[in-house]
């Protein structure tokens, strides 16, 4: 199977839907394999445009939403970032990409199970500027903090609290927002100001912890 071939047809298809906005993102969509981000027995499946169970009941996002995601969050070289919901460990590759070497991906995953498989994948595409926390999500990272952006990769009931403190002055925040059809939200931290923005419904898997479900 030819999964260089479906790739770049993938991409194609998501600067087609101006999904993929920019050449970085662009190039960080053609360099992570996302193969390596599934597992085996779905492979064949690895370039369509859907989620993907990955077991423990999570999902890998479909890519037109890590690309939605990632343009929205307008990430830069250098920056540090946190991640809610490790998965497979593929949203913080991609994102590990548009970071570049000299940024770092801190990531928070519940199910201690995911967050082998995700290291093993990372490991396996070869990047290493991203490190997996076993945790409660839904409480940030604090360890790390302050963070230039954060998103969450379930859906939560409102905006946990410590994300937001978690934030850097002038970050940005992405999160659904709501059970079953949720809203994505675009949140930005100026001059310790919320601002909130509604990028329109989307479906996640609900976030699980304190500050969650």
């Amino acid at each position: 199977m030819n999964y260089e071939e479906k790739r770049v047809n993938l991409v194609k298809q998501l600067i087609l839907e101006k999904r993929i906005k920019t050449k970085d993102v662009e190039k960080a969509f053609l360099e992570v394999e996302r193969e390596n981000f599934v597992p085996d027995k779905i492979k064949q499946y690895a370039y369509m445009d859907t989620p993907l169970e990955i077991g423990n009941g999570q999902t890998i996002s479909a890519p037109h939403m890590v690309a939605i995601m990632v343009e929205g969050l307008d990430i830069k070289k250098g920056q540090k970032i946190l991640e809610i919901g490790a998965g497979s460990g593929y949203h913080a590759a991609i994102v590990s990409k548009l970071v570049g070497k000299k940024g770092h991906v801190y990531t928070v995953e519940r199910h201690s199970s995911l967050v082998e498989n995700a290291k093993k994948n990372l490991k396996k595409s070869k990047i290493e500027n991203v490190t997996i926390e076993t945790g409660d999500g839904s409480e940030g990272l604090q360890k790390y903090a302050p963070y230039n952006r954060i998103y969450v990769t379930c859906a939560a009931p409102d905006i946990p609290q410590p994300l937001i403190d978690q934030l850097k002055k002038n970050g940005k925040l992405m999160i659904p927002v709501g059970r079953m059809i949720s809203q994505l939200e675009l949140i930005e931290k100026i001059e310790n100001k919320i601002h909130r923005k509604n990028l329109g419904g989307c479906a996640f898997v609900p976030l699980v912890g304190k500050y969650g479900f």
